[in-house]
């Protein structure tokens, strides 16, 4: 009864660690969770009483459009032109997304035939593997090395899997390498995906948590819009993960090709939600600069821990977690610290080439952090 391309899908990463989890809470242990990517610190105040004055609306209870308010896509646009120095048609070139999970998975619908091929970073976030399967694609991996600087190689690609690809995933700052992307790079990515009739979906969900970087997007190189579609979202940047709202940005005859699959799959996100998010594009980004000096603090303090136990890390450049390098089973690694309540997520659960990495979410009090130290401490 089950279709066959379900059958080809692992069990989904996070649910598996929510279920370990819970089942080390029923034995009574005190989980010190640095696992899923969940930032513990609440929406900012202003955000929350705008979404409450939004909900006291009545045109607001009504079906939302299927691209979004237009006053939200022109605050996403003049966002972009403040941060990375990029204009964007907010008409044409915008696409709001029910967070940029949602965007992520149905933007294969709108491009892919059947045993088309996707390159994806791995490791790497698992929805650029598993929702090609959905659309009829085949899932192709790039690897992602240290010796490479956690950039993927793309001379390396064979040229056979090169011509059969209709896209190609990128993500920086990544999860979950930590690695930053310099304009250089993505230079590179655009001219590929010239040359070979690709497109590149670039998830920059993290564009605005760097440490002593500038931020960066692949429509900074000229040209690129013709050929990427930029997927981000509120949820990391303002702490908005349950709110779902992102958005998508490319050119217009990408966004137009999306919106069609769109405007089959759902209805919009909530004009609620949208008034809210258009508070937080527009007013002063503080809290944002907040949230990553919070993110700094926790960092230093996890790094100098591991340091002081033994282990190799460098502090990274971007995003709120920490991949760390470990003798061994990545599975076996976690499990380690699971008996001791720290949960980290194993590197083979972002693919075959996160094995022999943990990644830590900095999403934990700097006292918490500490905390997990100490039981670390009980076991290296």
């Amino acid at each position: 009864m089950i279709s066959e391309n379900l059958k080809k899908l692992p069990p989904y990463l996070f649910d598996e660690l929510d279920r370990k989890a819970e089942e080390k809470r029923r034995e009574g242990i005190d989980i010190i969770d640095f696992g899923v990517g969940d930032p513990d610190i609440p929406t900012p105040e202003h955000i929350v009483k705008a979404c409450c004055e939004a909900a006291r609306k009545k045109e607001n209870h009504r079906y939302p459009s299927y691209e979004g308010k237009l006053e939200f896509r022109q605050a996403v646009a003049e966002r972009f032109k403040e941060d990375f120095g990029v204009d964007v048609d907010p008409e044409r070139e915008i696409i709001s997304l029910i967070g940029s999970k949602e965007g992520i998975h149905n933007v294969h619908f709108a491009f892919l035939n059947r045993g088309d091929y996707v390159l994806y970073p791995d490791p790497g976030y698992p929805v650029y593997k598993t929702a090609p399967i959905f659309a009829g694609g085949i899932p192709y991996k790039v690897p992602l090395l240290e010796d490479n600087g956690f950039l993927p190689d793309l001379e390396k690609i064979p040229k056979e899997v090169v011509k059969k690809a209709k896209i190609m995933w990128i993500n920086y700052p990544n999860n979950p390498t930590t690695t930053v992307a310099e304009v250089e790079f993505y230079k590179e990515v655009v001219d590929f995906a010239r040359e070979n009739g690709i497109i590149v979906c670039s998830d920059e969900a993290y564009s605005h948590i760097v440490y002593d970087h500038k931020y960066r997007t692949i429509l900074q190189v000229e040209g690129a819009k013709d050929v990427c579609i930029v997927f981000n979202s509120l949820s990391k940047t303002y702490n908005m993960t349950g709110w779902r709202i992102g958005y998508a940005i490319g050119g217009e005859e990408l966004i137009k090709a999306f919106r069609k699959v769109k405007t089959n799959v759902d209805s919009g996100v909530s004009n609620i939600i949208q008034d809210a998010a258009i508070v937080a594009l527009r007013s002063s980004q503080e809290c944002v600069k907040k949230n990553v000096e919070i993110y700094r603090e926790r960092r230093d303090v996890l790094v100098e821990g591991l340091k002081k136990l033994g282990f190799k890390c460098e502090k990274p450049r971007g995003t709120f977690y920490l991949w760390l390098k470990v003798e061994g089973s990545s599975i076996e690694f976690a499990n380690r610290l699971l008996d001791v309540g720290v949960l980290v997520t194993p590197g083979i659960g972002f693919g075959e080439h996160g094995e022999g990495y943990v990644r830590f979410a900095l999403t934990q009090s700097v006292e918490r952090i500490k905390e997990a130290l100490e039981r670390m401490e009980e076991i290296f």
